[in-house]
């Protein structure tokens, strides 16, 4: 490609790229499965959602790096991204017409080729229709990345809102329904699969509306309430507690059974990535084997409560500190041995540890004190004065007040003089050693701290289930925690509540899509290194590196040589 092109019109290369993901997510089935649930009654699916998304987002990116920023070259970039991942996807609809591609790729079926030409008979008239929606959603996005910033925005939330709001249906009616006098909404957006065409506008009306109305006002509204008196903003912040308090309180109620099952989920990993956060987040050291202590956490309950075993006849309260004392000496034996370790070397080092932890844990050695293969099972439930947390519903309040204790200790953590040592080591060892930081005591500390947080979160773990087998702590757990704080922001403890949530709850929501939680984990995580590399809420220091260029644009243009000469 000719580097002036590519400069001036850089849609080509990223409707290349947009081209090969499509393709390879149709051959894996993805577009198809997507397909059977609608967005908005008989107009589209969320397999067409996934297309239109994916070509958008790669057209707004190209649009968004055309050079020079004139409105022509915008669009020209826009339109030709669209183009060519329809293009692409055109000469795939002509190779599997021509060739049977169902020997190789099993999902290359004549369903698939009908989605994407859009239902016509005449393969001509189909790839028509895929050029010329290539091109519009192109031109869309181009149109898009000129717009004002508020108005972008706006537009931005109130499509995700549609699409979320279609995409949820199932979960959405059911609360709805519970909700009074909003059971009526249930009949007006929801009338079949997906939402009604009238009630996927007002969505987006209302949406696009508060969004501009927040945008415009909500810095005048914080500005107003940073000038109150300290007396007044006191209380105002105490109303904001006790309405929190409130909601949390409320939520397994108003959600009903199955959703307080997804908030027991998102809690327990909410829990593992605070403890990870400590390891990774605070201290900068890269832990791969952070489901052993999760496993330690789970195996040491059921060993001191399970009856199966006959060893012991506690029950939760009694083991629960045994649970955390065990995942806190494991986390300083691992350390041990990798305390002068850094990057790669530890995360492997870690990793082997982990597996460690499985195998010991699956062996015939060990099987007549940890179960085997069989695990162990019949681990009483968790209760306390008399109230039994059996149900999604009750062990909500247990998974809550962990979470709400490993937060407020790292929010302590983070700001103490510990904390503080921890941040030193993560920017550079060395010269946090010079400083007269202990490096051996503070890593030390970092791993007992993250370990007994994770061992807590598996003794609840285990007590939930009413029993533990090997293979629920194998390497993919430690792999989705750090993802979980990747996404959230590393460093951050809001962060970690953020990315639980959107990588663990959205999932769970959607469990029919289960086999390609993988996949959207690897997109997001790609999504996130381009757009926003300091996670969904940052911690301050984390942003501040990563946008220090932006802050200060003349640095970047200082040359190297300049540099060393001053």
């Amino acid at each position: 490609m000719n580097p002036a092109a590519a400069r001036h019109f850089p849609g080509i290369r990223y409707g290349l790229i947009g081209g090969v993901c499509v393709v390879i997510l149709s051959l894996i089935g993805m577009v198809e499965a997507f397909n059977q649930r609608e967005i908005v009654t008989d107009v589209i699916t969320m397999g067409q959602t996934l297309l239109l998304l994916m070509a958008a987002f790669v057209a707004y990116l190209g649009a968004q790096r055309a050079q020079p920023r004139r409105a022509s070259t915008v669009l020209v970039s826009g339109i030709a991204s669209g183009l060519i991942m329809a293009a692409l996807l055109s000469l795939f609809v002509l190779l599997g017409n021509t060739v049977n591609l169902r020997q190789v790729f099993i999902n290359a079926s004549p369903l698939l080729f009908q989605l994407l030409t859009f239902g016509q008979e005449s393969l001509s008239a189909g790839i028509g229709l895929l050029l010329a929606a290539g091109a519009l959603v192109g031109l869309l996005a181009g149109l898009l990345s000129l717009l004002p910033g508020l108005v972008r925005r706006a537009l931005i939330t109130a499509f995700a809102s549609v699409t979320f709001a279609g995409m949820l249906q199932d979960l959405v009616t059911p609360i709805l329904s519970e909700a009074g006098p909003l059971s009526d909404l249930n009949d007006f957006l929801y009338p079949g699969n997906g939402l009604c065409v009238e009630g996927a506008v007002t969505v987006f009306i209302v949406i696009a509306a508060l969004t501009a109305a927040w945008a415009r006002k909500g810095d005048a509204a914080r500005s107003r309430i940073r000038s109150l008196p300290p007396s007044r903003r006191r209380v105002l912040n105490i109303a904001y507690i006790v309405v929190g308090v409130f909601i949390l309180l409320v939520l397994p109620q108003m959600l009903g059974l199955f959703l307080s099952e997804v908030l027991t989920i998102i809690g327990l990993y909410i829990m593992l990535g605070m403890g990870l956060n400590i390891i990774v987040g605070f201290a900068g050291m890269l832990d791969l084997g952070h489901v052993a202590y999760f496993a330690i956490g789970s195996y040491t309950m059921a060993i001191l409560t399970s009856p199966e075993l006959g060893f012991f006849s506690l029950n939760f309260w009694q083991a629960l500190p045994f649970a955390i004392v065990m995942g806190v000496i494991t986390g300083v034996l691992i350390c041990t041995p990798v305390l002068k370790m850094r990057g790669d070397y530890l995360a492997i080092t870690t990793l082997g540890f982990g597996e460690i932890i499985r195998i010991l844990v699956l062996s015939d050695w060990l099987r007549p004190w940890l179960g085997g293969a069989q695990g162990i099972g019949k681990i009483p439930r968790a209760e306390i004065f008399g109230f039994e947390f059996g149900t999604p519903q009750t062990l909500y309040y247990l998974i809550l007040a962990g979470c709400l204790l490993i937060g407020f200790i790292s929010w302590r953590l983070r700001d103490s003089r510990l904390g503080r040592s921890w941040m030193a080591v993560r920017e550079d060892e060395d010269v946090a050693q010079a400083m007269g930081i202990n490096l051996v005591s503070t890593k030390l500390k970092a791993f007992a701290v993250g370990a007994g947080f994770s061992a807590l979160s598996g003794a609840i773990f285990a007590t939930k289930l009413g029993s533990v087998y090997p293979h629920s702590f194998n390497v993919m757990i430690s792999i989705n925690i750090l993802c979980v704080i990747i996404v959230g922001g590393m460093g951050s403890i809001p962060g970690v509540i953020v990315g639980a949530a959107a990588l663990v709850g959205l999932p769970e929501l959607l469990r029919e899509f289960a086999e390609y939680r993988l996949l959207v984990y690897g997109a997001v995580l790609v999504a996130m290194m381009l757009l926003k590399p300091e996670g969904l809420w940052p911690e301050a220091t984390h942003q501040r590196e990563l946008h220090e260029e932006e802050s200060d644009p003349g640095v970047a243009d200082v040359p190297e040589t300049a540099v060393s000469r001053g």
